[in-house]
């Protein structure tokens, strides 16, 4: 008798139990992070919220394991969670938090590259970086490096970053990488976003050269309903409060695309994430496609090269 195929959306009723595995999510203390984290610790992994706010993870995971008397929720009962603090704004921070991961977990089964910032006033990290490209697309560049060997060896590990649909807007200006000429909030939050993606097919590629058992992946939410868009200017902010459910879909679904990415048994690397419906803005989660400008070879390299000698971090593939 043929198996059947399960027909409809792909759902949290989709993703695997995930007894056994360890987790590593960025920035998991609210929105698609904290929603991710909590369906992988009701599957069982054992989550790791590295977040900047210490406080705010430590509520979350609260909410997560329900140890704290005063969880108003308790989402996974049984979860195994824990806190490291990671400010991607510092590679001091970054390194320390790589350490402090590697001390507690001898092997990684998923590294989420979730955490971000959109559109702030300029600002620059504490290593000099602007603030969005430092903390979207370096910061993460540098943990995944520092994490890496710790997935390797691990069949069916995942490292998977979280783009945003920006970056159809994006090109990478190498001439001028931290906008030190010219700050757009938009135009470097989209560079930021490309260099994740590009990131992603670089690390995919190096990965199977190298014969790896991690595969990377990259997703996006859409128009998730977080506290991400805090930054938006006035105009933009009342636009979007006032769109509702028809260009904006909560963080629990914007979530979706990210676990498929980390869960599916069918995703392969190298494949990208995001919502199903009109200019992947809302829906159910389904493979997209990104543009040219994120495929450019060529540009990758660069990019990699320019990230290693940014951030100090090189790769064991």
């Amino acid at each position: 008798m043929a198996m059947k195929t399960r027909q409809g959306p792909w759902t949290v009723a989709d993703v695997p139990d995930q007894q056994g595995r360890t987790a590593v999510v960025t920035g998991a203390n609210s929105g698609i992070g904290f929603e991710a984290a909590a369906v992988l610790a009701q599957r069982g992994a054992v989550t790791v919220l590295a977040c900047r706010d210490t406080g705010k993870a430590e509520r979350a995971a609260a909410r997560l394991s329900a140890t704290a008397p005063q969880a108003l929720s308790a989402t996974a009962p049984q979860a195994k969670v824990s806190v490291v603090r990671l400010d991607l704004a510092s590679l001091d921070s970054v390194r320390a938090a790589a350490e402090q991961i590697r001390a507690s977990h001898e092997r990684l089964d998923l590294l989420i590259n979730n955490a971000g910032l959109m559109m702030p006033p300029r600002g620059t990290t504490a290593d000099g970086f602007e603030l969005q490209f430092g903390t979207n697309h370096l910061g993460h560049f540098a943990l995944t490096g520092l994490l890496l060997d710790r997935l390797l060896t691990v069949p069916g590990s995942r490292v998977v970053t979280v783009s945003s649909n920006g970056h159809r807007a994006g090109r990478i200006n190498f001439a001028d990488l931290q906008s030190e000429r010219r700050y757009g909030r938009m135009s470097a939050y989209a560079q930021s976003k490309l260099a994740n993606l590009m990131f992603t097919y670089e690390l995919e590629r190096r990965l199977r050269a190298a014969g790896a058992a991690t595969i990377a992946l990259a997703a996006h939410p859409g128009s998730a309903g977080t506290d991400l868009v805090r930054h938006f200017p006035g105009v933009m902010q009342t636009v979007y409060s006032r769109a509702g459910g028809v260009f904006k879909q909560s963080a629990a679904m914007g979530a979706l695309p990210t676990l498929r990415a980390a869960t599916d048994p069918a995703a392969r690397g190298g494949e990208y994430y995001g919502p199903g419906g009109f200019a992947q803005m809302t829906g159910y989660p389904v493979r997209v496609s990104s543009n040219g400008r994120s495929r450019d070879e060529q540009a990758q390299r660069r990019l990699w090269a320019e990230s290693e000698r940014l951030t100090g971090v090189t790769f064991p593939v």
